[in-house]
């Protein structure tokens, strides 16, 4: 039997999680508090960004330890079994090299994923994983689907409503992100080869919005069989809106919604927004 394991940066629903049995290994967010919180655990989204914006500082995330990964695998295991673990980019967080430590300390068969992807990008090569492994194929079969999938095919886009969060943690000053503000700028972002690229600076929520569902019909001329996973930081407004658009003009296979967590939400700040396909 194969068992996949993620972290908690893939943003999938509970129930998801319970359904296909999935074992998630926790990220940590520590504020000036210094109390370290486990994602989906200790602290729940809602909490997090209420503490979120309350701190003048960026919370900091950590990635799981070894051992942590190495509990999950071979809680997860039972004799004759095999995992496969899928793991937030590895240029995002050192989260992959952890589960890769964590394979050396085992004798049970570990294959570990490296998504290059976060919050839906990682959610949507889980749900391919699944539906893979519950058709009978081998770890070797599913590795090769999600690497053409993840290399030749996945688009990520994400929409900074706020600069606020580049800010606090550095990435640009903060009187770039007052006149940012003032000039109200809006930052639509592109994930490639597992970073996040700035692609376009718009001026205006509603025109940041539209461009990017306009971006997003430029990559394809055929949704019919795509499924568009979205998740948002306290930002359900927007990103319904965004879903009945691409439904009306592009009629897709589906699209989900979903709360963005702590790992990736301490980055798209206030009002962001993920778009995978």
């Amino acid at each position: 039997m194969i068992h996949i394991v993620s972290d908690s940066s893939c943003d999938l629903p509970d129930d998801f999680l319970k359904k296909h049995n999935i074992s998630i290994v926790p990220l940590t967010v520590r504020f000036d508090d210094d109390k370290e919180y486990r994602e989906r655990i200790d602290i729940t989204p809602e909490e997090f960004y209420k503490k979120m914006a309350a701190s003048k500082t960026l919370p900091k995330t950590a990635q799981p330890s070894p051992a942590c990964f190495l509990k999950v695998f071979e809680e997860a295991a039972s004799p004759g079994d095999e995992i496969l673990c899928i793991t937030i980019s590895s240029k995002l967080s050192g989260t992959f090299q952890s589960a890769n430590l964590a394979k050396k300390m085992t004798s049970i068969p570990v294959t570990v994923f490296d998504s290059l992807a976060a919050s839906p990008g990682h959610a949507l090569q889980i749900m391919r994983a699944v539906e893979l492994r519950d058709s009978g194929h081998s770890i070797d079969e599913i590795v090769a689907d999600l690497t053409h999938y993840r290399d030749n095919e996945m688009t990520i886009f994400i929409y900074l409503k706020s600069l606020e969060n580049i800010v606090k943690g550095g990435r640009i000053t903060r009187f770039h992100g007052s006149l940012a503000k003032v000039m109200n700028i809006k930052l639509i972002c592109e994930g490639i080869e597992g970073e996040v690229v700035p692609l376009e600076k718009v001026r205006g929520e509603k025109r940041a919005i539209e461009r990017l569902i306009s971006i997003i019909g430029q990559r394809k001329s055929d949704f019919s069989d795509t499924i568009f996973y979205l998740t948002h930081t306290e930002n359900l407004e927007d990103a319904e809106y965004i879903k009945s658009e691409l439904i009306k003009r592009y009629n897709p296979r589906e699209v989900l919604i979903h709360t963005t967590g702590p790992t990736v939400g301490t980055y798209s700040g206030p009002g962001g927004i993920v778009l995978t396909f």
